[in-house]
């Protein structure tokens, strides 16, 4: 941090205080209230929930005590087993063509002088402001049984059918899922290449493709390792995309939300969440060691890499980008076009009666408004724990081992799949008494949150919770702790230092976490199909239930709504951020005399 806005900081904290004495009595044992109040915040809505659900996998549903029955039960069902191996297998077919696709068009607009560089950064990062099934209706329009290309492109072209109902079709869905995070990986990956080692391969007669593979993959290889395992674990345990597109090819997501909702079954339902649950956990642990040695492997000597045009491969790389945006676009399109088509593909005249959903649902627009004000609550509620925590965490120091717990626990939602939060929070918050040894049988006190929109958001908090938690942690390690030694021997308040320092200081880090938290939320499903009622239903439940009906066109045009809901939230933060980019720049820019 520069001098300047460090002694401006100073005089914030300083200023209006410094006739206070001593430390503000009672001021460790604030701090450490506080702590310990962070702390049960996080065992109730994480884990208490994540217990539940283990109990209720080694429980028949009498509530009695089974052992390993259910597993038992599972893995000799030859049905729930084909659907773990299908599942591991969608997952990895999806991994190897997702981090090919992410790896080579990262490098194209990272490492080539290709123009539209922006332009095709933005457009990767499209399919985050959709929910998974609005990728599955897309190909539903295309490739399916009645789709645009399955029928000879309205008789102009011989027919193409790809057989989209099953693996393929979830395969494909996933893969345009998830791109994104894997560009994301790999884009800052090769942007933080040291270029001292190319230079070098250049002195010895390294040519481009042996300076690929022999410095490039090597330097990226903790990333690509990475990215492999994110996107196996989102595959492994999504739920929107097999639910449009799966057909009769079951996963281990679907036969969760089977056993639940179609069987009542819920030891088994509590059993497959608990088989879905560890190959994420595995993943999770893989990829932190990962980015940890990928962060070893960086210096502050590096240097940035230099771009050397070269035409031949440029326009490689442009056309290769043109086509993975272009699909991506051409999905997009896909969506917004058969909102507005009245009856495909017999009746392809536009209409907007599509966009009104009373045809379909007795509650109209109601599940859009509902995912509009679970989103905003969301990102408030959200956006101040994640903060208030990360603070607790990084800045407070008395019980320095409670803190540590705290932040296990923080990064614990990482490791866990959507679905799985949503079924543990049924499990827990529906309960009405617990059986606890030596106190005996107590009343749930949280019982009343569940069938409320307070569930929703804690659920959408705590399925997110991780990622905020990690930027708003790596935003407060750039404070200056003099600033907490400052306030203390000028006995301030350190909630006053809070306000006054860290929150204007880290205010870019804020928004973008509360930016993620609005645009997750609207997309989520997996996390809260199993915890709404009539009245509190999301849009991207209603995409689900409209499916299921038939009212695909309907279910396209809820797609887009939350497309376009979050691309505007998206213009709006990155409008702001710029504002407040400028504004900061002035401040720092030293005034003349």
């Amino acid at each position: 941090m520069h001098t300047e806005i460090k002694d401006k900081a100073k005089n914030i904290v300083v200023g209006g205080y410094s006739g206070m004495g001593s430390l503000l009595r009672g001021e460790k044992l604030t701090q450490a209230a506080l702590i310990i109040l962070m702390t049960l915040w996080l065992v109730i809505t994480i884990v208490l929930p994540m217990i539940q659900l283990f109990a209720q996998a080694f429980t028949d549903e009498a509530g009695e005590y089974v052992g390993l029955t259910n597993f038992v039960k599972y893995f000799k069902n030859p049905v729930l087993l084909q659907s773990l191996f299908n599942t591991i297998y969608v997952s990895s077919i999806t991994a190897i063509i997702s981090v090919f696709l992410a790896l080579g068009y990262s490098y194209a607009v990272v490492r080539s002088a290709i123009p539209f560089k922006t332009f095709f950064r933005y457009i990767a990062l499209l399919p985050l402001f959709a929910p998974s099934m609005a990728q599955g209706i897309a190909l539903v329009y295309l490739f399916g049984n009645k789709g645009l290309f399955t029928n000879g492109f309205l008789g102009l072209l011989p027919m193409f059918n790809i057989h989209l109902y099953g693996a393929v079709g979830i395969i494909i869905s996933e893969v345009v899922y998830t791109f994104p995070q894997v560009f994301l990986i790999l884009f800052i990956s090769l942007a933080s290449a040291d270029y001292r080692l190319y230079e070098a391969a250049d002195v010895l007669g390294a040519g481009s493709l042996r300076k690929f593979f022999t410095v490039t993959l090597p330097n990226i290889r903790y990333a690509i390792f990475s990215s492999i395992f994110v996107c196996f674990t989102m595959s492994f345990v999504d739920f929107g995309a097999p639910k449009i597109v799966g057909g009769q090819f079951n996963v281990l997501a679907t036969d969760v939300y089977k056993q639940v909702v179609g069987q009542h079954n819920m030891t088994m339902g509590a059993t497959v969440g608990m088989i879905l649950l560890l190959p994420a956990i595995l993943s999770f642990i893989i990829d932190r060691v990962m980015q940890k040695k990928q962060r070893a492997a960086l210096t502050s000597k590096s240097t940035p890499y230099q771009i050397t045009p070269k035409r031949n491969r440029d326009i490689l790389l442009f056309i290769g980008c043109l086509l993975v945006a272009g699909a991506i676009v051409f999905l997009n399109f896909t969506i917004l076009f058969s909102s507005f088509i009245k009856a495909w593909p017999y009746d392809l005249s536009l209409t907007a009666a599509n966009y009104n959903f009373s045809g379909v649902s007795s509650h109209g627009l109601g599940p859009y408004y509902n995912s509009l004000i679970a989103a905003s609550f969301t990102a408030i509620l959200g956006t101040v724990i994640t903060f208030a925590n990360a603070y607790v965490i990084e800045k407070l120091r008395p019980l320095p081992w409670l803190r540590q717990a705290t932040y296990a626990m923080s990064l614990l939602p990482m490791a866990l799949p959507g679905i799985v939060i949503g079924l543990s929070y049924a499990f827990f918050f529906n309960k009405l008494t617990f059986d606890i040894p030596i106190i005996g049988t107590v009343e749930n006190p949280f019982n009343w949150i569940y069938g409320t929109m307070v569930i929703i958001i804690l659920a959408n908090v705590f399925h997110y919770y991780s990622v905020p938690f990690i930027t708003a942690t790596a935003a407060l390690k750039k404070l200056d702790n003099e600033f907490e030694l400052v306030s203390e021997s000028m006995a301030v308040p350190f909630y006053k230092t809070f306000f006054s320092v860290s929150v204007p200081i880290s205010i870019l880090a804020i928004m973008e976490i509360m930016m993620y938290y609005f645009v997750t939320a609207m997309v989520t499903v997996s996390a809260v199909i199993f915890l709404y009622t009539s009245e509190t239903k999301l849009s991207s439940v209603a995409i689900v239930s409209m499916e299921d009906n038939g009212d695909i066109a309907s279910a396209a045009a809820m797609s887009m709504l939350i497309i376009l809901t979050n691309i505007v939230v998206r213009i709006i933060y990155e409008l702001s951020t710029r504002v407040i980019r400028k504004k900061t720049m002035a401040w720092q820019k030293p005034k003349e005399m």
